[in-house]
C-alpha cells in the first residue's frame, strides 16, 4: 500500500513537471482576472480558463513553461488611468520572479511562477500540501 501510496504521489509530481497548467485570462475582458482570491474554487473553475502551456504550441524543441501574472497600469492623457491584470503562459524567463517596466504610457509588473496554476490565488496552498503529503510517505 506504502509503495502504490508513493507512486501516486510521484505521478502526481511527475505529471505536473512535465506539463504547467495557468491561468489564462485578461481583466479587459473578464474582471475575475483581476482578483481571483476573491472567489470561491467552484466560481473560479467555471468562469477561469485554466490552459495546459505544452498544448498548442507546435514547436521542433520543447519549451520549459510557467506561468506569468502581468499587471498594468495603462496611463491615459485626457482621463483616468486603467488597471489591467493579464494572466497566461511564459517560455521566456527573466532571472527575477518579480520585475517592473515602464513607459509613457504604462507601468507594468511581471511575475512568473513555476507551478500549476500557480498564477491565481489557491495554487500555492495546493503545491504545499502535494509536498508536506511527498515528504510524509518518504519518511515511513
Amino acid at each position: 500500500m506504502k509503495n502504490l501510496a508513493l507512486l501516486a504521489c510521484l505521478f502526481v509530481c511527475f505529471q505536473s513537471g512535465t506539463s504547467i497548467r495557468c491561468y489564462e485570462c485578461n481583466s479587459k475582458n473578464n474582471t475575475m482576472c483581476l482578483d481571483p482570491s476573491l472567489y470561491d474554487k467552484e466560481t473560479v473553475n467555471k468562469f477561469l480558463i485554466s490552459t495546459d502551456c505544452q498544448k498548442g504550441v507546435f514547436s521542433p524543441h520543447q519549451k520549459d513553461f510557467f506561468c506569468r501574472k502581468i499587471i498594468q497600469t495603462i496611463l491615459h492623457k485626457n482621463h483616468d488611468s486603467e488597471v489591467r491584470v493579464t494572466r497566461g503562459c511564459g517560455w521566456v524567463r527573466h532571472h527575477k520572479d518579480c520585475y517592473k517596466a515602464d513607459t509613457e504610457d504604462h507601468l507594468e509588473t511581471v511575475c512568473q511562477c513555476f507551478n500549476d496554476e500557480c498564477n491565481g490565488a489557491s495554487a500555492l496552498a495546493f503545491s504545499a500540501a502535494v509536498m508536506a503529503l511527498s515528504v510524509l510517505i518518504l519518511r515511513f
